[in-house]
């Protein structure tokens, strides 16, 4: 009898729909982190994946998904770079437990801080700077992956989440988020697969794209970024896009920019249940900044109606 227990038990544990992994080296406060460390991919390096489950999370129910950047920061602030972090989990589950959003999964994707610029940049972006533009000139095209990236997204990670969760795997139960360059590859990441994810949360998005020499370059490279977005973008009303910033730091140089972009939505017909843009003054470049109003793209992209 013992033995038939120990065999059934054996037999639960191998069916389970949330498989057993490594302690995180991030805690949360909220909800708990199944850690995936150097997920392999065959399209990009590897990188540590880590999912954030809710607070009362049933393999019975079943949850929209959020994949995120830059996860070092979104969690644990005594882990971070900068003694700060999103607070991700505490936000999410107080959303969730206001009925304010439907419970859903946080996917986040660390970042290699040595090549972070690289993986997030929109590599089909460069292709709308002018082949004469010095800062171009300056650049290794091969080293911009993004492309990779988000075939590591949409072919590896995605399908892995969808098998092993129980998830809405649609695209409008399934959004990407970040900030910074972080928001651009977020943007990208709708506008080059919309039948994948269905929203995106654009914080802060490093709309003058110049990675250098910014006063002199972003007229330049945020235009390029405006020329693929009006060549690339969905169709107005297909998915969500939220995208804000501050004014303090480096979000002081993005308000221009950012009305720019808003003017181009505007001029494609976007309306304001698919295009949300924010301004936030006395906000900065940073997570608290971001961790204060992360509130207001979860509850417009995960709302309950």
């Amino acid at each position: 009898m013992k033995q038939l227990l120990t065999l059934a038990l054996l037999l639960l544990a191998a069916c389970s729909s949330t498989p057993q992994t490594p302690q995180s080296p991030q805690q949360v406060d909220r909800g708990r982190i199944d850690y995936y460390p150097a997920f392999a991919s065959e399209h990009f390096a590897a990188r540590d994946v880590l999912v954030w489950l809710p607070e009362d999370y049933s393999p019975e129910q079943r949850y929209g998904v959020l994949y995120m950047h830059d996860a070092q920061m979104l969690f644990d602030k005594t882990t971070s770079w900068n003694g700060q972090s999103w607070n991700i989990d505490s936000v999410a589950q107080a959303l969730i437990d206001q009925g304010r959003v439907a419970p859903f999964l946080v996917v986040g994707i660390n970042n290699n801080d040595a090549t972070r610029l690289y993986d997030y940049v929109p590599r089909r972006v460069l292709d709308f700077v002018p082949d004469n533009d010095p800062l171009l000139q300056q650049c290794d095209k091969e080293k911009f992956v993004s492309d990779a990236y988000l075939r590591f997204l949409v072919e590896e990670l995605k399908p892995f989440i969808d098998s092993h969760y129980p998830t809405r795997p649609e695209a409008a139960h399934t959004a990407i988020g970040g900030s910074s360059a972080g928001g651009l590859i977020s943007l990208y990441a709708i506008a080059e697969y919309p039948t994948i994810f269905g929203a995106a949360a654009c914080l802060s998005t490093h709309t003058p794209m110049a990675l250098d020499k910014i006063d002199e370059e972003a007229p330049v490279w945020s235009k390029a970024l405006r020329d693929y977005l009006d060549a690339q973008l969905p169709e107005a009303g297909t998915v969500k896009i939220y995208m804000d910033c501050g004014d303090q730091t480096l979000d002081a140089l993005y308000p221009p920019y950012q009305q720019q972009v808003d003017s181009l939505f505007e001029a494609r017909g976007w309306d304001a249940a698919h295009y949300l843009s924010r301004f936030y003054a006395g906000h900065a470049h940073d997570e608290r900044s971001w961790e204060s109003r992360l509130h207001i793209p979860l509850e417009w992209i995960f709302g309950v109606e």
